[in-house]
């Protein structure tokens, strides 16, 4: 009977063991992944302003960007940005992210953006960091990017966005159900990536030569002040002559 018993416990260690194992290496999926923006379903907040959200815009007058805040107790809140004229207008959050990858989405409905310029997107706001862009008047659509990290993690502004830098346009966008979430990394042929490091290394200023070049540079002009000095200060101890009367 204790035989049997106990090996019913192992049995169930067993089990156990297998249940824990088969969670930990079960894939992490955007679905079940905690969302990593503060309020990215835009349910709280108050008068015409979202909690944990700005705004922000190349041209911020009210003449040419307004935004709003659509509480809804029933459904899906809702964010908008309405560039009345040619406009780079967004929402944005600050953030700080570990390294390792993102997946970054949101569902947006527009209204008469325009065709040529860039259009409504959920961004990152460095070097075209965005996700496929909706022009023109369109239904729901979602939308996401996906972020490598790397090095010691990075702090990003994500912006829910009507334009682009160097790239100003007009109409309406709204936005809702906005997730950021770790993944172990992009499913196959996802599009867009983005690899945040190289983005950021490329557009670091060139130093200008060597390391060694700026090293003898500096040799070279220590010596010619230190015999330029020694020059000066021979000329400034040599006695003058006394003339002959």
């Amino acid at each position: 009977m204790n035989g049997l018993s106990h090996s019913h416990r192992c049995l169930r260690a067993v089990l156990l063991c297998a249940v824990f194992l088969s969670i930990a290496l079960t894939p992490r999926h955007a679905g079940a992944a905690q969302n990593l923006l503060q309020n990215g379903d835009f349910a709280k907040g108050s008068e015409d302003q979202p909690d944990a959200w700005r705004t922000e815009a190349w041209i911020n007058k009210p003449e040419a960007f307004v935004c709003h805040w659509h509480p809804s107790p029933n459904g899906a809140s809702e964010l908008e940005v309405d560039n009345l004229q040619a406009n780079d207008g967004r929402w944005m959050q600050p953030l700080s992210l570990g390294p390792g990858w993102y997946q970054l989405s949101v569902d947006i409905r527009t209204e008469n953006v325009g065709a040529k310029e860039d259009g409504a997107s959920i961004s990152v706001m460095e070097d075209g960091i965005m996700s496929p862009e909706i022009r023109g008047t369109t239904g729901w659509q979602r939308v996401s990017l996906y972020l490598k990290v790397g090095g010691h993690g990075a702090d990003v502004d994500v912006a829910l966005r009507v334009g682009g830098f160097a790239s100003l346009n007009t109409g309406r966008a709204f936005f809702r159900n906005a997730t950021l979430v770790e993944i172990d990394a992009p499913p196959p042929n996802a599009a867009p990536t983005f690899d945040l490091m190289s983005i950021r290394q490329e557009a670091a200023p060139v130093p200008i030569g060597s390391r060694w070049s700026l090293v003898f540079t500096f040799v070279v002009l220590a010596a010619i002040a230190c015999i330029g000095w020694r020059m000066f200060g021979d000329v400034a101890n040599t006695p003058e002559r006394t003339s002959k009367r």
